[in-house]
């Protein structure tokens, strides 16, 4: 599904992404860990083709990343949502499933708001929403794309506990679909129970990378005790 190889992000003389090669696979929840600074969000901006990359390659379905086929495969949900102020909820909606010629949406458009409580709010603009309401048009419109990979760059951001709960389950039924989910983030406890693969980042490089528990192996630790352990 997704193949980076030496994917290398400089900026003048500071190198963000350093070397980095992972993929993804069909069915798969990857998540990407590690602190601030560490470059995560540079690398799944350089894979969605946001930020044009020093060296390296990135495919998605054999793909590359910035060609306009590869792009039809995946969904991009950044951590600040960019919606157009004038436009409603269900009109943001409308707008993506018009772009990407998506027809009979409107069904499982309704149970996303549902599961967001969010039906109540279709018919206002963006620009009274707060920022959690917000982020949550932006994974809506995102899901009914329903492409073969998605890309959440820290999606738990600004979101109550509910909707965090339903979007966990989002990704498990997005996984027994047989998509795949990559997900950069700092709040490990939303994904220490979802994800198959998890890559610890720190200045630039993927320093540790398995399954939980292979990293945990015998150690009775959680995901915090792994990731301050590979990080300190």
């Amino acid at each position: 599904m997704l193949k980076v190889t030496n994917l290398t992000k400089k900026y003048k003389n500071f190198t963000a992404v350093d070397n980095v090669s992972f993929q993804i696979n069909k069915g798969e929840i990857v998540g990407l860990i590690g602190p601030n600074g560490a470059g995560k969000s540079t690398t799944i901006k350089s894979i969605v083709g946001l930020l044009r990359i020093t060296s390296g390659t990135i495919l998605i379905n054999g793909k590359i990343n910035d060609s306009i086929d590869a792009k039809k495969d995946f969904a991009y949900i950044p951590e600040f949502p960019k919606l157009y102020d004038n436009l409603s909820v269900w009109e943001h909606i409308e707008f993506i499933a018009q772009a990407y010629k998506i027809e009979n949406y409107e069904n499982q458009a309704i149970k996303y708001l549902e599961k967001y409580d969010m039906l109540d709010k279709k018919n206002k603009l963006a620009s009274d929403l707060s920022k959690g309401m917000q982020q949550k048009v932006s994974i809506i419109c995102n899901l009914i794309i329903d492409p073969e990979i998605f890309f959440f760059d820290e999606p738990m951001i600004g979101l109550d506990p509910k909707a965090i709960k339903e979007t966990k389950n989002i990704f498990l039924y997005l996984k027994n679909k047989g998509k795949s989910v990559f997900i950069s983030t700092h709040l490990l406890d939303s994904i220490e129970k979802i994800c198959d693969t998890i890559l610890i980042m720190k200045d630039g490089k993927i320093i540790t990378r398995g399954s939980i528990e292979e990293l945990k192996g015998a150690k009775k630790i959680t995901l915090e005790d792994l990731f301050l352990e590979a990080t300190e």
